[in-house]
């Protein structure tokens, strides 16, 4: 009586189901913990300095040193190069920070904050981008590299696996309508 246990042979109705039980849940509330985190800071990002959060990163970085390139700045935030070239483009639109051919090599662009940049970033708080890749590197060894791997595996069982992912929330949300409430600057 009043049992919600399906009779053999019956199947179970959706709202009986479980989907992948209790290790599947701490994913994916682990999951969506560090996603609001990220979505949380951006959008404080964007209200007090009116950057996304994703040139706020770019421009901390830039703060412990210039980039030689946008090949060391791609490594130095731990993206793509074309992610990097997007977020450097707005951030010169911008004029917080300044690209010139390099005195070595002509061929390659070199990235320094402008002073308008650095006035910007003395305002600005940690992002949790460099929190969350703090996090990571305390990690012994061998967890970081079974989450790297299974992170990986999960993000090609979704078909994200095969581009290169942009900067955690560099503002795109608000053009492709995925970010509620986010907002672009021109």
């Amino acid at each position: 009586m009043g049992s919600h246990a399906s009779p053999p042979g019956r199947r179970k109705s959706a709202a009986q189901r479980s989907y992948g039980g209790p290790d599947a849940q701490r994913v994916m509330d682990a999951m969506r913990a560090i996603v609001q985190r990220l979505r949380v800071s951006s959008r404080a990002c964007e209200r007090q300095l009116g950057v996304s959060s994703a040139q706020l990163f770019v421009l901390q970085q830039l703060d412990q040193a210039a980039a030689a390139s946008i090949a060391e700045l791609a490594q130095r935030t731990l993206t793509h190069q074309s992610s990097v070239s997007v977020v450097v483009t707005r951030l010169a639109e911008r004029g917080l920070v300044a690209r010139r051919a390099s005195l070595e090599d002509a061929r390659r662009t070199e990235i320094a904050l402008t002073p308008a940049g650095r006035a910007l970033l003395r305002r600005a708080p940690r992002t949790v981008q460099a929190e969350l890749i703090a996090a990571v590197d305390r990690l012994p060894a061998d967890e970081r590299r079974g989450l790297a791997q299974s992170l990986t595996t999960l993000a090609r069982a979704l078909g994200a696996g095969d581009e290169a992912p942009p900067l955690f929330f560099d503002g795109d949300e608000a053009r492709s309508g995925t970010g509620a409430g986010d907002h672009e600057e021109s």
